[in-house]
């Protein structure tokens, strides 16, 4: 399975999809990314006057990279359509803004995939290189 196929898999869309590319994956893990287009609703309202992409919206992010692209490749083709994915837990410690047009990359380390729950820790840096924010995401996936 590529890359190109494992992003057309997933369950969201826009505005809703926070990945553009994936560009390396093992059954380890994964590096991906995303860019916060300035004309996402949620900056209408997150700040006025200062937008600012919401903690909620990185988590997502990173979960959506990190773990669900994660446990598409490994699921391989017993992944369909009719999957249902979870998030089960997550703890995320933010360190940085992300401002609107900036493009992020998550980095993606398997911890464990069993009975279907996928647990991994998470990391999103920067344009410039910084860390943004990281932590531990896991989800399930039936």
């Amino acid at each position: 399975m590529n890359n190109e196929e494992i992003i057309a898999l997933l369950p969201y869309s826009k505005p809703f999809l926070f990945v553009d590319e994936i560009s390396s994956i093992t059954e380890n893990g994964l590096v991906g990314n995303f860019t916060f287009d300035e004309s996402l609703d949620f900056y209408k309202g997150h700040f006025k006057g200062n937008p600012v992409t919401p903690g909620v919206i990185l988590t997502e992010t990173m979960a959506q990279i990190g773990v669900v692209c994660l446990g598409i490749y490994l699921l391989n083709t017993t992944f369909t359509k009719d999957a249902v994915i979870a998030l089960t837990s997550s703890e995320i410690e933010f360190l940085k803004p992300v401002f609107p047009n900036e493009t992020v990359t998550v980095i993606s380390q398997k911890l464990y995939f069993r009975f279907g729950k996928l647990k991994c820790k998470v990391f999103m840096i920067n344009e410039c290189g910084e860390d943004v924010c990281s932590g531990t995401i896991a989800g399930i996936i039936k």
